[in-house]
């Protein structure tokens, strides 16, 4: 991964360095002897790459100066200048000098690029790392995405049972009405038959002479409870008559019954008392 964003920096350095050597030496070689042309282009392509390696050595080492910077840029400018002098004094080949002349600040920005993906490089060992807990998101998600789709099904297909029920119960309920309807007006029309009202009444009660009583249909609707009739209460037995009436069924038997027996027959034959008189009436006559 390192040598995809070295090598084309490198390679760029190297097209730049040549070029502006190469245009050093042809532009000024005419004004000034060729050697002090070629000091002149190496000069700036030393420095350059001079500040080149300073700058590289400090990233390897995990630290930054901005003045070795600023000097790395400076060469790359004055390179730059040189390349845009010389397109711009050409007498022929103005436009492709001009083309080439952003190569050394391409350099520049090309080293500047591999520079920032040293600084956030990261191991295989990390990127391993990263990209599990991307896939285990991605797991989840999908998970929790077929659960709500699961969900959202099932909740759909309980609706949809639901409704359908409650469609059939709808119409179980309109077709009993239909016949109850139906079952109401055919006694409707026996009842006011004339022929058919008099034939119910004489199966229904008994007929009397001169009277024949209305035949009514039976209440459909709501009906109100009626209150159970009291019950009319028998005279209270006086202590006297409790007391002979206890006497009496104990001694019924031989050997005489015992308290429960005795109250069990007393009910048994229809009479009525409170505990507490009945027990007051054994213990007097038991004394």
């Amino acid at each position: 991964m390192k040598a995809k964003t070295v090598l084309p920096a490198v390679a760029m350095t190297a097209v730049s360095m040549v070029l502006t050597l190469a245009v050093v030496v042809m532009w000024l070689g005419t004004a000034m002897p060729w050697p002090v042309a070629l000091v002149v282009g190496l000069g700036i392509d030393g420095g350059w790459l001079a500040t080149l390696a300073y700058e590289r050595r400090l990233a390897a080492q995990g630290d930054h100066s901005r003045v070795v910077t600023g000097v790395g840029w400076c060469f790359g400018l004055i390179a730059t200048g040189v390349l845009v002098a010389h397109a711009v004094t050409a007498e022929a080949s103005t436009g492709a000098w001009l083309a080439v002349a952003w190569l050394p600040i391409a350099a520049k920005a090309l080293w500047l690029v591999h520079g920032l993906w040293e600084r956030t490089a990261l191991t295989p060992t990390a990127l391993g790392a990263i990209r599990g807990i991307q896939q285990e998101a991605r797991d989840e998600a999908a998970v929790a995405r077929a659960r709500l789709r699961a969900e959202a099904s099932t909740e759909e297909t309980r609706l949809t049972a639901v409704t359908e029920a409650g469609a059939r119960v709808a119409r179980v309920q309109a077709k009993t009405a239909e016949t109850l309807s139906e079952a109401w007006s055919t006694l409707e029309t026996a009842r006011k038959g004339e022929d058919t009202g008099r034939a119910l009444t004489s199966v229904t009660t008994r007929v009397t002479p001169d009277v024949t009583p209305r035949w009514e249909l039976p209440v459909w609707g709501p009906t109100e409870p009626v209150a159970a009739l009291p019950l009319e209460a028998g005279p209270a037995l006086t202590d006297e008559a409790l007391d002979a009436l206890v006497d009496e069924i104990r001694h019924s038997e031989t050997p005489a019954l015992s308290y429960r027996e005795m109250a069990t027959r007393f009910r048994a034959a229809g009479h009525s008392a409170s505990e507490v008189r009945l027990r007051a009436a054994w213990k007097r006559v038991a004394a």
